[in-house]
């Protein structure tokens, strides 16, 4: 595969198989470094400066076959003017729906999408389904094809014999997506059951000045693996988003996979992901006005939403739910084989070796 090449015009700074290992990362970053290491594939980004192994800053080089864009089709001219030789894939993790900014993007590139058939890989069916609206509606359909590969969780991650701690709580991701929802529904939770506890941390990438609450502690940035110790001993990772769905859910993959079940919203790829009813709750019409008008633009904002909120008992199945999950009803999860790098990285062969 030393002919294969992913290119990353959109990373907001430099990284490499170093980087997964000691710092706090997005999970798109840290997908695409297991899968370029494990297809010992070259990997390039537009901000590189220093050569890291297969890890190179941009250059030209008309050997490579294979080239795989992160994110954005908009770096097409640029990879097809650096690889001129190379076959052109496109990695999308974002949700594009038409009318969207980010479709907008795609309908910018149209005219060498269709030229150069460029592949279309999405990380689950439920955000390929939109792509490929977006795709008939540019109508590049019939030359675009989609395909579905999921993001990979590192083939060692399994429940061991950390024990749970009951009152505990964790958040791992993005701050916009549903954190304040989060708090907010903690606070509710907590009026019900004072000794819970929230860990609450971030990719990095999005870093936002949070409310002291009682209860919650704010540990920032972390590598992986500090994550992964935190949910492994948590009842819980609690991840009522339904404000912007996760395409994939990598946090849902990785805390399964260590025994750890998600409370999360049926929105977004969450149900293709966790595949288990109990882990999710419905998106309901009161969320939605929550959001429209308790939301943090909002002139009520100041009013408190969340008492607002909780006396139309908003936050009441998050309540029940974990209740239940304290007095014994807690799901027992474990890795699914779907996610496992070993078997994602046959698939990002498999698709590379017919193109």
């Amino acid at each position: 595969m030393s002919s294969t090449l992913f290119f990353d015009p959109a990373c907001r700074q430099p990284y490499d198989t170093r980087t997964l290992r000691q710092q706090a990362m997005g999970g798109t970053e840290a997908s695409v470094i297991r899968i370029a290491d494990a297809l010992e594939a070259f990997v390039v980004q537009h901000n590189r400066t220093e050569v890291y192994g297969r890890y190179l800053p941009p250059a030209r080089n008309a050997s490579v076959e294979k080239v795989v864009i992160n994110r954005d089709s908009r770096a097409l001219p640029t990879v097809l003017d650096l690889y001129p030789n190379a076959r052109v894939f496109l990695w999308l993790h974002d949700q594009v729906n038409p009318g969207s900014k980010r479709a907008g993007w795609l309908a910018s590139t149209a005219e060498l999408l269709r030229k150069h058939q460029v592949t279309v890989v999405c990380v689950s069916d439920s955000q390929r389904r939109r792509v490929e609206a977006t795709l008939r509606g540019m109508r590049a359909g019939d030359l675009v094809r989609a395909h579905t590969i999921y993001n990979p969780i590192d083939d060692a991650l399994a429940p061991d014999d950390s024990p749970v701690d009951e009152d505990k709580l964790v958040f791992f991701s993005s701050p916009n997506k549903g954190l304040k929802f989060t708090l907010d529904a903690f606070r509710a939770l907590r009026r019900q059951m004072p000794d819970l506890r929230l860990v609450v941390g971030n990719p990095g990438y999005k870093i936002r000045k949070s409310a002291v609450i009682e209860g919650v502690e704010y540990l920032g940035p972390q590598p992986q693996e500090r994550i992964l110790a935190e949910v492994r001993t948590a009842l819980c990772t609690f991840f009522p988003n339904f404000v912007i769905p996760e395409t994939f859910g990598l946090v849902f993959a990785e805390s399964n996979a260590v025994g750890t079940p998600v409370l999360t919203h049926d929105c977004g790829a969450a149900a293709e992901v966790i595949a288990d009813a109990n882990q999710m709750l419905p998106v309901t019409m009161a969320q939605r006005a929550y959001e429209a008008v308790l939301g943090p633009m909002s002139p009520y904002w100041r009013g408190g939403p969340a008492r607002v909120a909780a006396s139309f008992g908003l936050f009441d199945p998050h309540i029940e739910r974990i209740r239940a999950w304290r007095s014994g009803s807690r799901p027992h999860t474990a890795p699914d084989p779907r996610f496992r790098l070993k078997a994602v990285a046959e698939q990002w062969r498999a698709l590379l070796a017919l193109s």
